[in-house]
C-alpha cells in the first residue's frame, strides 16, 4: 500500500475488499451516497443514449418515465437542463473523471 495522502482511502478500500472476500456482499463504499449512486447510475444512461444518437427529449422520457414531457414547452422545460447536464457530467466521468469519485476532501 503506497503512503501518500490517498493512504486512508485506500486502507478503507483494502478493508471492504478483505471483508467481502469473507463475507459476500462486500458493504456499500460510505464515500458514495445512494443518491449520488443513483446520479451515478443516470450519468452512464444518458451518455450511453447520447453515443446511440438519441435526443436529449428521448433520453429524458428515458430517464424520467413519470413526467411528461410536452414538445411544445420542451426547450424551456427543467428536465432538459438536468438530461443535458446529467450527459456533460457523464462525459466528463468517461473521460478520466471517475478517478475522483472516492476522493474524500481533505482538509490542509
Amino acid at each position: 500500500v503506497l503512503l501518500d495522502e490517498a493512504t486512508p482511502d485506500r486502507l478503507e478500500a483494502l478493508a471492504r475488499y478483505w471483508r467481502g472476500m469473507h463475507a459476500p456482499p462486500a458493504p456499500p463504499d460510505p464515500r458514495v451516497t445512494p443518491l449520488r449512486r443513483q446520479r451515478l447510475r443516470q450519468m452512464l444512461r444518458a451518455v450511453d443514449a447520447r453515443f446511440e444518437r438519441e435526443t436529449y427529449r428521448a433520453i429524458a422520457k428515458a430517464l424520467f418515465p413519470k413526467h411528461r414531457i410536452e414538445a411544445a414547452s420542451w426547450a424551456g422545460d427543467a428536465l432538459r437542463e438536468t438530461t443535458i447536464r446529467l450527459t456533460r457530467d457523464g462525459m466528463k466521468l468517461i473521460l478520466g473523471g471517475y478517478r475522483d469519485l472516492l476522493k474524500r476532501p481533505r482538509k490542509p
